[in-house]
């Protein structure tokens, strides 16, 4: 028999008290780090806070985790087996190692925020040379008195109330409208006898057949019905105009500073929503002889879309384009019939030619660029998660990503979308000329895509490449700038064709060109915003003419339209009147 058996390796050896609580507090320390980590992983951030309750259970959790898991370490160091782990050189060696992975971790962080400052100063100054904003807050409007503000009425003071439960247009043309059939033609038509017809089947409940719309859509029966529809807003639109005559506009929109894609617009549905009964409205006074009203109903929707130019916000420029088109309709609807007089068509066309969407896309893609920037700045400050700008990406290790990187990485974040900015634009609009590239938009967007991979929605891949921003917010600008091109053709031709009337109205027929304008009705004939070139124009009878824009092909069809009035892919880009 052995009179000295082994130690059992599994027995404990305890310490005294002393020992035992410096053992566990020198353990606890070393596990620190690794618990918090792998806590912050699992809740998905390093700050646990998302209310009240929610924090108190996180540091609940977190603190228990942190002592069982020290006090089953203390207790493995105990026992002969895992002796090592009490030495206090295997304790120094652990923090000598601990100490040295900070340090260079430090070094790593310290290196890449001077870089990440550095590259982010370069480019800042290029921009602020080239008058480029950079701070969002500039960009803010600056307060108007009421007495000179369109937007300082109730009504439009109204659509910006917390507690508004109903937008107000629930009325007869929000009905009608899935009755509405037109023809699907690149050329501009007649609407007012497509109207009347759905207001009288919505008014049926839509019961039977539809009645096809009358082949001549100027009727005086037809005017009436979609006037008599109409008097549901007759009040809220009549307020608008006793506003317009208010020089400038600044809507109480509450600019958030740290929330810029939070801003709240309910404006701008407000504003669409007038415009679309105001163009009918105006098409019906024209049909019916009411010419003083109609006038002053376009001159209304363009006084709603003047009203957002100030704004720092892209959307508001798209909602601003939309409204051109929808004063261009009534325009072209009264040329076609020649209903307009001289006074009349002056007017229109100086209003029309005050617009100038070039420099006004400029501007809103500007603020887009400044905003953007300033979320790169939200993110670094921890006031933006990548979950909350990009709801399709789920990805909790990428928002404690987001906690763990060097500030320098924001800074990246800003010189990549400022450098794809430029290549996704740089040859799509020549801001000087103010034209537009159609063909060589759509090689740097393809360029663009190539590069960045937009289809790869990895978050940490994004992260590590420093185009998170850039893949998120830029794919969608270029359609920006086919709806300005598209806003700015129809301006141009609208100011034209009201010239082109006044010259019949006092020659009794149109020109052979457009030269031929100058200098009695028009000061200088407008470039085709498409390349630059002229508008092309041709007159087919004393009454009738063709003029067209290239279109977004960059090709002269002769004036063949598209499949729609501004196709992207082929035909011309068409203002022209149907034969009586």
């Amino acid at each position: 028999m052995n009179p000295n058996p082994p130690p059992n390796r599994w027995k404990a050896s305890w310490p005294g008290a002393g020992p035992a609580f410096l053992r566990f507090a020198l353990i606890a320390l070393v596990l620190l780090p690794f618990v918090w980590t792998v806590n912050a992983l699992l809740v998905g951030g390093w700050n646990l806070i998302s209310g009240p309750e929610q924090s108190v259970k996180h540091q609940i959790q977190a603190i228990v985790t942190w002592l069982a898991v020290s006090g089953v370490m203390v207790w493995l160091s105990l026992l002969p087996r895992f002796q090592w782990l009490g030495n206090r050189g295997t304790a120094r060696r652990v923090l000598l190692g601990f100490f040295w992975t900070a340090t260079l971790v430090a070094l790593f962080y310290a290196e890449e925020n001077w870089r990440g400052q550095r590259a982010w100063n370069e480019v800042r100054k290029k921009l602020e040379t080239e008058g480029a904003p950079v701070d969002f807050q500039t960009l803010i409007p600056q307060p108007i008195p009421d007495d000179r503000n369109f937007a300082a009425i109730p009504l439009i003071q109204s659509w910006f109330a917390k507690q508004r439960t109903r937008d107000g247009w629930a009325d007869a043309y929000t009905k009608a409208f899935p009755f509405v059939k037109l023809s699907s033609t690149g050329q501009r038509q007649f609407i007012v006898a497509a109207w009347a017809t759905a207001f009288e089947t919505s008014r049926a409940d839509g019961a039977g057949a539809l009645k096809p719309a009358e082949p001549d859509g100027r009727t005086v029966a037809a005017a009436q019905t979609v006037l008599e529809a109409l008097q549901t807003n007759s009040a809220t639109l009549a307020e608008l105009h006793t506003a317009s005559g208010r020089p400038q506009s600044r809507y109480p929109i509450d600019y958030k500073l740290e929330d810029p894609w939070g801003i709240v617009l309910p404006h701008l549905s407000q504003i669409r929503h007038a415009a679309q009964r105001l163009e009918l409205r105006a098409c019906a006074e024209l049909a019916a002889g009411q010419n003083a009203a109609a006038l002053d109903d376009v001159k209304l929707i363009l006084k709603l879309a003047d009203s957002l130019r100030d704004e720092p916000i892209l959307i508001s420029h798209l909602v601003r384009a939309h409204c051109l088109h929808l004063a261009v309709q009534p325009v072209w609807e009264g040329l076609a019939e020649q209903r307009w007089t001289d006074p009349e068509l002056q007017d229109l066309q100086k209003q029309f030619q005050q617009f100038d969407f070039a420099s006004d896309l400029k501007r809103s893609l500007d603020a887009e660029r400044a905003a953007s920037i300033l979320t790169a700045d939200l993110m670094a400050a921890g006031k933006y998660r990548f979950h909350q700008l990009a709801s399709p990406i789920q990805n909790k290790p990428a928002d404690v990503l987001t906690g763990m990187i060097p500030d320098g990485w924001y800074q990246f974040e800003k010189v990549t979308y400022c450098r794809y900015f430029e290549q996704v634009l740089q040859h799509a609009v020549n801001w000087q000329d103010k034209t537009f590239s159609p063909g060589r938009a759509h090689a740097d967007s393809l360029a663009f895509v190539q590069a960045i991979d937009c289809d790869n929605t990895n978050a940490v891949r994004r992260i590590l490449r420093h185009d998170f921003l850039a893949s998120l917010l830029l794919p969608a600008l270029t359609k920006t700038v086919e709806r300005g091109a598209r806003a700015q053709v129809a301006a141009d031709q609208a100011a034209l064709a009201c010239a082109l009337e006044r010259n019949r109205l006092a020659r009794g027929q149109f020109p052979e060109t457009l030269d031929q304008l100058v200098p009695d009705f028009i000061r200088h004939v407008p470039r085709d915003p498409i390349g630059g070139g002229s508008y092309k124009y041709r007159r087919t009878d004393n009454v009738r003419f063709v003029l067209y824009s290239v279109g977004w092909n960059e090709a002269d069809d002769g004036g063949g339209p598209g499949k729609t009035l501004f196709d992207l892919k082929t035909g011309d880009w068409l203002w022209s009147y149907p034969e009586k």
